[in-house]
């Protein structure tokens, strides 16, 4: 499935705030893992909680080990969402800030963290672990979308990125894998109505490392069926 255009997916206008959650029939031609049938946001005002949840096994499945960065492969279960990319730390109004818990196998992006927990922070990547990205529109992508290329000590970076020419930052935030539900808590400001969409997508790494260096290539499903963030982060109730 190829992606809406960036501009369209700006200009949509927020949903009434009683279409909170976002649900999707099952569709049988999507590996289970990915199949998105549930999509939910809160936030108590400091911390928000994003949820998905599909038909399989969440995390069952991940790129296969290629041995090089070219060309590696990314599984993605991602929140896309209108809060602007300042909110994470990036440059405002630079493309469409999203969530997302990933897994590729042949390169590690997060140097500051441990995910397997062996002592060296230098060969993870393999495991499911979480990002903010800012998404950008890229004709040369198959997907329409890329991770915005930047490049670090010029551009606008929040202070955990890990140093890549992209928009992308790693501050260590776990997510909670567990039957059919993808979970996954972060600090964030103004969350609170803001507007949200749920993708199993795939990624990929230019093969000749170049810019676009991260592509969306595809997704598995998206749970709206056309990325128009019907989803609403609803206030968190005890």
């Amino acid at each position: 499935m190829r992606l809406p255009a960036l501009a369209t997916i700006l200009a949509l206008v927020p949903i009434a705030a009683s279409a909170h959650d976002i649900e999707a029939k099952r569709d049988p031609k999507v590996p289970a893992p990915f199949d998105i049938v549930h999509a939910s946001a809160t936030t108590d005002g400091r911390l928000a909680t994003f949820i998905m949840e599909v038909t399989g096994k969440a995390g069952k499945l991940k790129p296969k080990r290629t041995g090089k960065l070219a060309g590696a492969k990314v599984d993605a279960y991602v929140w896309p969402t209108k809060l602007d990319p300042s909110a994470a730390g990036f440059a405002k109004a630079s493309g469409i800030l999203a969530l997302a818990i990933t897994a590729h196998p042949d390169f590690d992006d997060t140097p500051l963290f441990d995910e397997n927990g062996d002592g060296n922070p230098a060969n993870d990547g393999a495991g499911w672990h979480s990002h903010w990205v800012v998404l950008a529109e890229d004709k040369g992508c198959t997907g329409g979308l890329k991770v915005r290329d930047v490049s670090p000590g010029q551009d606008l970076l929040p202070a955990t990125a890990p140093g890549l020419p992209i928009a992308l930052d790693s501050p260590g935030m776990s997510p909670l894998i567990k039957g059919r539900t993808v979970k996954i808590t972060v600090p964030v400001q103004g969350a609170e109505s803001v507007n949200f969409d749920a993708v199993a997508a795939k990624l990929q790494v230019h093969r000749e490392t170049k810019a676009p260096l991260l592509c969306v290539t595809g997704t598995y499903k998206v749970a709206s069926g056309n990325l128009s963030l019907p989803g609403v982060i609803t206030r968190q109730t005890k």
